[in-house]
C-alpha cells in the first residue's frame, strides 16, 4: 500500500498556518470546567478557528481521547465519490502529521464495502483537517480514520453506522467517532437558533431518524446531518444512553452581524 501524505488545504485560511501561533490559540479554545471522561462520539463544528473554534474546543477539552478515532465530515467541495475514505498515510497540520489507522480503516471497508478509496474527496475538503490540530494538542499519539460523505441518504447513513458500530466492537477498545458538522447555514441569528435547536432537540434523544426527518421537514442546512446521522446510530449500537450540549453559539456572536448567520453545536455522546 502506498504511503500518502495529505498537504494543509485550509492552513493559514481555517486556522494559523504558523505552529507557534497554531499552537497559542488550539490551547486558548481548550478550555474545559472538570475533568475529561470517556466518549463514544461527538458533534463538532468546522468553521473558521475565529468563529468555531470556542466551541470545537470545549467538545474536545471534555473528551477524554482514546488512542483511535474515526472522522465523518459532510463534503463541501462535491469532488470524488459519495462515500469517501483514506486507508493508509498521513495527513499534515502546522503542527506535524497525523497518520491513519489503516487497520481500523479497513476493517471498516470490509464491513461496509461501499466505502470506497479516494483522495480526491479529501484533498480540498476542510471539515476533516480543521479539527486534527485540536487532537493534535490533546493527544500525539492518535491515528485516525477520514471519511467524506457526499450523500443524504438516510438508509445508506444508517447502514454505515450500523457497519461503523460492529468495526468498533471488534477493535475492543475505545474509539471515538467525532461527526463534523456546522449547524444551519447563512440566515438571520434567530432563525438560525430556533432551527438549530429542532436539530439539536433530536441530537440529544440519541434519535438519528429524527434528527433526519426534522432536518428535511424544517429545511435546516446543517452541513454534517449525515456524520451525524452515522454517529448517533454506531453510538446507540454501542450503548450510548446520553448526549449532552457542550456549548453553542453563532457565528454572529463574533462577527456581531446577526442578519447572516452560521449556527455551531458542540454535543458529546456517551
Amino acid at each position: 500500500m502506498h504511503s500518502t501524505l495529505r498537504h494543509t488545504a485550509v492552513a493559514g485560511r481555517f486556522y494559523p498556518k504558523d505552529r507557534a501561533t497554531l499552537q497559542k490559540d488550539v490551547r486558548s479554545y481548550l478550555s474545559h470546567q472538570g475533568a475529561p471522561v470517556p466518549a463514544l462520539g461527538c458533534v463538532a463544528p468546522h468553521a473558521g478557528y475565529i468563529y468555531s473554534g470556542a466551541v470545537a474546543g470545549a467538545v474536545f477539552a471534555s473528551v477524554d481521547l482514546p488512542r483511535r478515532i474515526i472522522v465523518l465530515c459532510p463534503n463541501h467541495t462535491g469532488k470524488g465519490r459519495p462515500l469517501a475514505i483514506m486507508s493508509s498515510g498521513a495527513w499534515e497540520t502546522p503542527l506535524g502529521a497525523a497518520p491513519v489507522d489503516s487497520a481500523l480503516a479497513g476493517a471498516l471497508m470490509k464491513r461496509f464495502p461501499l466505502l470506497t478509496e479516494d483522495e480526491a474527496a479529501h484533498r480540498g475538503e476542510h471539515a476533516i483537517e480543521v479539527e486534527l490540530p485540536f487532537l493534535q494538542a490533546l493527544r500525539l499519539d492518535f491515528t485516525f480514520v477520514p471519511i467524506a460523505l457526499g450523500t443524504g441518504q438516510f438508509d445508506i447513513l444508517e447502514k454505515l453506522g450500523e457497519a461503523v458500530a460492529e468495526t468498533v466492537r471488534a477493535e475492543n477498545e475505545p474509539i471515538l467517532i467525532v461527526a463534523s458538522s456546522d449547524m444551519n447555514h447563512y440566515e438571520n441569528d434567530a432563525v438560525t437558533r430556533m432551527k438549530d435547536h429542532k436539530a439539536i432537540e433530536r441530537i440529544l434523544a440519541l434519535d438519528a431518524r429524527g434528527l433526519f426527518d426534522v432536518v428535511t421537514r424544517e429545511d435546516i442546512s446543517m452541513c454534517g446531518f449525515g456524520p451525524a446521522i452515522v454517529m448517533l446510530t454506531a453510538s446507540k449500537r454501542l450503548g450510548a444512553t446520553s448526549a449532552e450540549l457542550i456549548r453553542y453559539a453563532t457565528s454572529g456572536d463574533v462577527s456581531g452581524d446577526r442578519e447572516m448567520v452560521v449556527g455551531y453545536a458542540g454535543v458529546v455522546v456517551r
